[in-house]
């Protein structure tokens, strides 16, 4: 079934000291480049890609305590360098900037991983100084956005990559995950010229699906039927292609 994007703001920041936090990864050197950080894994996520290797936490509920997370980070200063906010989708959450704020009070980095389906939210944090560095996941071309997240959202993920554009900076980066049997060369060649429209300057990194038998995914996908056809990409005018897992 395909959903809207619900609107942003509905929900109020009531103060309550629980976040929707599913687990906290204590280290990751992968996750933030250049930055020995630790990821908050926030609970739910308003699409139901079939890639995701995630499906617990985004069919789960919160199970952590802000003050708990907290304070793990003031255990851990001088230790690690940076947060990443990650999911599920954390822009889901009213209360995401109020954690920030504390977050960033304690001197470290932040890095949020989203599907830009909440803009306002982003542009918020951005204004605010709360965010270093966004991976946004470019899931597919418009004409196949739906059908990949099942979410009717291409507007909203539109807007946030405008937002990013516009900026003209190198704190963030664009990417999207490959299962052939869900897009092929053809597909990623309209995103690459939708990011050359655009004037994308950074890198767009391809990141191939690797099935996991002890990580199922979210749609319960088999391994690909047949590789990609890294052949059959063009080859962007502004900006340069990066490859995971290939």
């Amino acid at each position: 079934m395909l959903r809207s994007a619900e609107p942003e703001g509905v929900a109020a920041d009531t103060g309550q000291r629980v976040l929707p936090v599913y687990a906290v990864t204590p280290f990751t050197m992968l996750d933030y480049p250049g930055k020995a950080a630790c990821i908050v894994w926030l609970a739910g996520c308003n699409m139901r890609c079939a890639y995701c290797h995630n499906p617990q936490i985004v069919r789960g509920k919160g199970r952590g305590e802000i003050g708990k997370v907290l304070a793990f980070l003031e255990r851990r200063r001088g230790l690690l360098d940076g947060v990443v906010l990650s999911g599920g989708e954390a822009t889901l959450y009213p209360g995401l900037l109020s954690f920030a704020q504390q977050v960033k009070a304690m001197g470290y980095a932040i890095k949020l991983d989203t599907n830009g389906t909440r803009p306002t939210t982003i542009r918020t944090m951005l204004a605010a100084n709360m965010l270093d560095s966004i991976a946004l996941d470019f899931k597919a071309p418009p004409e196949k956005f739906q059908a990949i997240t099942g979410l009717q959202g291409w507007s909203e993920f539109s807007e946030t990559l405008n937002l990013l554009l516009a900026r003209r900076d190198q704190s963030y980066e664009i990417r999207t995950t490959i299962h052939s049997d869900l897009l092929d060369a053809q597909d990623v060649n309209a995103i690459i010229a939708a990011l050359d429209a655009r004037r994308y300057a950074g890198v767009y990194y391809l990141q191939n699906f690797k099935a996991d038998n002890e990580r199922p995914t979210l749609g319960a996908l088999r391994p690909q039927s047949r590789p990609f056809d890294v052949a059959a990409l063009a080859t962007p005018k502004n900006f340069r292609l990066a490859f995971r897992n290939f």
